[in-house]
């Protein structure tokens, strides 16, 4: 459960990351859709900073 919850932050970035390629190269009109873009730039950065807490906490 450890291991799951300190890289939670880094699924939700991979997460992301694979729907913008998966957009990308199926060629879907989302990619110009800025509810989508906002979206997954949203995830990544609630991963990144999801990611530098939980490692600080589960560090100490």
């Amino acid at each position: 459960m450890k291991s799951l919850l300190k890289n939670l932050g880094l699924l939700l970035i991979i997460i992301a990351a694979v729907a913008l390629i998966a957009i990308f190269f199926t060629g879907s009109t989302a990619i110009n859709d800025n509810s989508v873009l906002g979206g997954t730039i949203l995830l990544m950065v609630i991963g990144l900073i999801l990611h530098i807490v939980l490692n600080k906490r589960l560090a100490d």
